[in-house]
């Protein structure tokens, strides 16, 4: 069955706008602070509370989880941090840099998934296991780290158990994903996700661990959705050079370049298998 038409909502569109004049501004701004005080970081918490009492319990937990290989970020990165808050003032923010983020999956998940994360050798891919994975079991809302909402969050996810957002092409990505814990469709990722893994025949981050898995996954018309116009955008604030300034592999897209997104299988686990 075809799905209804969307509705336009200019109040939010215009509202986005503002925002992301606004946020070009900080962003040509911090080029200056940047030059001035080329070594100052900012640091992003590991955990903070929420800045308002968070009212009834909602289906999708109030918790915004991001990550990204360093917690030492520039000011735009900062600012978009803060932006968030400010969207999401009765959500928590929890946050892992790499290390944590390989902490979580051995605590939490069995030894093969672990050992299929460990073999993914880009940051963004790894990122990409673990949103799922943390929010299958926790639940709350994934955000890129340059990635901003545009509209309170909470009226956003409304009563929704779970939410995607589609890009500008229509199709879905995976910088903006809420969710309760325990969804049927995270797991049906997950699975996916650990297919792609154990096959290797793809060779590129987005169709291996991100938004290609989506798409080819997930039905749009079975799905709850909301357009990037209405709920989340990216790159307002921040951009390439403020997010990679400290890492000389530079963005995942530069990175698979050169590095295998998927570690070969080691010898003796392949021959292994090849026995049974």
């Amino acid at each position: 069955m075809p799905s209804q038409p969307k509705p336009r909502k200019p109040h939010i569109v215009a509202t986005s706008r503002v925002i992301k004049l606004a946020a070009n501004i900080t962003k040509l701004l911090s080029y200056g602070f940047h030059a001035l005080f080329p070594k100052k970081r900012f640091t992003l918490p590991e955990q903070a509370a929420p800045w308002l009492k968070p009212k009834e319990p909602t289906p999708i937990p109030r918790i915004i989880w991001q990550t990204n290989f360093t917690n030492k970020v520039t000011l735009p990165v900062y600012l978009n941090y803060l932006f968030n808050r400010l969207m999401a003032p009765r959500f928590e923010y929890r946050f892992m840099i790499t290390e944590a983020r390989k902490a979580f999956i051995a605590a939490h998940y069995s030894p093969e998934i672990n050992q299929q994360y460990d073999r993914l050798q880009i940051g963004a891919a790894q990122a990409d296991f673990w949103r799922l994975l943390v929010l299958n079991q926790h639940g709350g809302v994934y955000l890129d780290i340059d990635a901003h909402a545009i509209w309170p969050l909470a009226n956003t996810l409304g009563k929704h158990e779970e939410l995607y957002i589609t890009t500008r092409r229509g199709e879905l990505s995976n910088y903006f994903i809420a969710s309760r814990p325990g969804n049927p469709n995270l797991l049906r990722l997950i699975e996916r996700v650990q297919h792609n893994i154990q096959d290797s025949s793809l060779t590129n981050v987005f169709e291996l661990t991100g938004p290609g898995v989506f798409i080819e996954l997930l039905d749009q018309q079975a799905v709850p959705t909301v357009s990037y116009r209405h709920a989340c955008n990216q790159g307002s604030f921040t951009n390439e050079h403020f997010q990679y300034i400290d890492k000389k592999a530079g963005k995942w897209t530069k990175e698979q370049r050169t590095v295998s997104v998927v570690r070969p299988e080691p010898a003796r686990d392949a021959q292994d298998r090849s026995a049974d």
